[in-house]
């Protein structure tokens, strides 16, 4: 009795493999025939499925790989298991730092450059010329099309007494000599988030903007004739709901470059920085692999960043998808 107990489940798995291979049978005859049935559609996703492929997938896959291994560019890369990996979090004290300086500007310019962009865009949409909601979307948009609006930053904090901060300060008395803005750890992390959120009006805020221009009026009425009372229930019970996609879109815009940070940094506080007190995940990677060549390091750091956007993207989907429920 015990060995037909035992011996069932092989049974059952033999049995299994051919049912499974029939089923792949079925469902590649069903793909060619989707494919010869609808081939003028498939010709035109192609271009994109192919640029895909060569500039998405393939890097991925290709990092994900050079991660397990040391490369230097000069030699074939060299197989090390997870010494990569084992370096990052138990041998190097720069990457920690780099860590935390990142998820502190993700966790403060992530999602408050978010609902502040929502928040503008919903002010915004309330304007009833057009001329002016487009010229006002156009003064919020610009500092994140301009490639250079850091210089304005850099000139208000210049690390002289010609700096904007420094002349108001010691005019209105309160120092009596120029602050070293930049060259101080303990000032560069304030400075640069409020940088951070100055840019932050990006592509989410426009998808904002088109999203509440996009709402069907009839669903206001209606709302207002089951009970909404005021404009906040309105925007919790309507306007959000209604526009889930957008909210979706500005969600992985804003993860995405509150987590690669890393341009506008440099630019302001050096590379590196003071005390590394602008040293983000991104700046060890751009370290690593265009300085010190060091690609599977480099990679593995890549892979890391790469997994907990995936990850943090995910959790925030499934936040917004109880919007409105």
């Amino acid at each position: 009795m015990k060995s037909q107990v035992k011996t069932k489940p092989a049974e059952d798995d033999r049995k299994l493999v051919p049912l499974l291979a029939e089923y792949g049978k079925i469902r590649a005859k069903q793909l060619g025939s989707s494919i010869k049935k609808n081939k003028l559609s498939y010709l035109f996703i192609a271009p994109y499925c192919l640029l895909f492929i060569l500039f998405y997938l393939v890097p991925v896959l290709t990092s994900i790989g050079l991660s397990f291994t040391y490369f230097n560019v000069l030699e074939p890369p060299r197989f090390v298991g997870w010494k990569n990996y084992v370096d990052l979090f138990f041998a190097d004290e720069i990457f920690l730092t780099a860590v935390k300086n990142t998820f502190l500007f993700a966790v403060i310019t992530g999602p408050v450059g978010y609902f502040l962009a929502l928040f503008i865009a919903w002010m915004i949409n309330d304007i009833k010329r057009p001329k002016v909601r487009a010229f006002l979307t156009l003064i919020f948009y610009a500092p994140t099309i301009s490639g250079q609006a850091y210089v304005v930053w850099k000139y208000i904090f210049s690390s002289d007494v010609y700096g904007l901060a420094n002349g108001w300060l010691m005019k209105l008395g309160i120092t009596f000599g120029a602050k070293l803005w930049f060259e101080d750890a303990t000032y560069i992390m304030p400075i640069l988030i409020v940088v951070i959120l100055w840019m932050s009006m990006g592509t989410g805020f426009l998808s904002f903007i088109a999203g509440l221009q996009n709402v069907d009026r009839s669903l206001y009425e209606a709302g207002y004739m089951d009970g909404i009372k005021n404009r906040f229930q309105e925007l919790w019970y309507i306007t959000l709901p209604a526009m889930k996609e957008q909210l979706m879109f500005g969600a992985v815009m804003t993860i995405t470059s509150s987590f690669a940070i890393h341009d506008q940094l440099a630019a302001l506080a050096g590379f590196p920085s003071v005390n590394y007190a602008a040293h983000t995940v991104v700046s060890h990677l751009v370290d690593y692999g265009t300085i010190r060549f060091e690609m599977g390091y480099a990679s593995a750091i890549a892979t890391l960043l790469f997994m907990v956007m995936i990850l943090c993207n995910k959790l925030v989907q499934s936040f917004l998808r109880r919007v409105g429920r």
